[in-house]
């Protein structure tokens, strides 16, 4: 394993209070700030744009195929479609039937067309977050249950195996997938267990190699993990609560949404976005695959 400290540039000024759920799309960055309900754009030759306010948090997007400038979004207490002028629809609200107040947290498309996002009590209440997938004909089916923060599902090229991170206990779960049904093949595996020490498991993705990048909230660090669970590479970066991780297809860079949120003096770098030189490349993002 190593480590390594190398410069970072800051791409997005600082002043996003939980900046996320970082995606490449159509040659494009999006990214959230999850409390303040936004969604935004960042091309290479303009500033980021606001494409969506919500006015419930909003936690993680993905396109949906065939309509252009429309998103599948984890937000508030479910799931919802977003027009182009950010007009939810929702599909459903799981999070309104469950005991303690909660709201929706990070979320991916998977190979298959699937959106698949995680849940948390707003007091993080252990054991009280889910895990949720969203079916091409706008079915939403809870997936597994009793995680306290679910974050940063991340899936392989294949579409066979899920990462899932539960940030508040430090684990990362392997799960495997059928990508025919959505369903998982056997219970979760423990892929990775962190020390408090160490950080916690936040926003992730998985490299052309396969290899798992996970942002390590209260570490100031990015982790590169192979994919038989060893611990290849330890990235520093200049901000304490590193968020979500993007690995852009045709360029060899990383980029790392931040959060000033629960830093008692935040430098310009916490709640910013940042650009790091990694020696591999992503896959753009998943599209959902439903209701055209």
């Amino acid at each position: 394993m190593t480590s390594t400290a190398v410069p970072a540039t800051v791409v997005v000024d600082g002043g996003y209070e939980l900046a996320e759920g970082g995606r490449w799309v159509d040659g494009r960055y999006v990214y959230v700030d999850i409390l303040s309900g936004r969604l935004f754009e960042l091309r290479d030759t303009t500033g980021p744009v606001q494409l969506a306010a919500l006015d419930v948090p909003l936690a993680a997007v993905a396109p949906v195929s065939g309509r252009p400038d429309t998103w599948i979004a984890a937000a508030g207490t479910g799931i919802a479609l977003l027009s182009p002028d950010g007009t939810p629809e929702w599909l459903d609200r799981p999070e309104d039937r469950t005991p303690l107040p909660s709201r929706m947290n990070d979320g991916v498309a998977d190979p298959a067309g699937r959106f698949w996002a995680g849940s948390m009590a707003y007091d993080g209440s252990h054991g009280a977050g889910s895990l949720y997938r969203t079916d091409p004909d706008g079915t939403v089916v809870r997936v597994l249950d009793g995680l306290t923060i679910a974050n940063g599902p991340a899936f392989t090229a294949d579409g066979t195996t899920m990462y899932l991170a539960d940030t508040a206990v430090g684990t990362i779960l392997r799960c495997r997938v059928d990508p025919v049904s959505g369903d998982l093949v056997g219970g979760p595996e423990t892929f990775a267990r962190l020390r408090e020490d160490e950080g916690s498991p936040d926003g992730m993705t998985v490299d052309e190699e396969g290899g798992l990048w996970v942002a390590m909230w209260g570490a100031g660090a990015v982790r590169r993990y192979h994919p038989d669970g060893r611990l290849l590479h330890t990235l520093a970066v200049p901000a304490p609560h590193p968020t979500s991780v993007c690995l852009p297809p045709g360029e060899n860079r990383l980029l790392v949404t931040t959060a000033r949120y629960g830093v008692k003096n935040p430098a310009a770098t916490s709640g910013a976005v940042l650009s790091v030189p990694v020696p591999v490349r992503g896959t753009a993002a998943c599209s959902w695959r439903g209701r055209r």
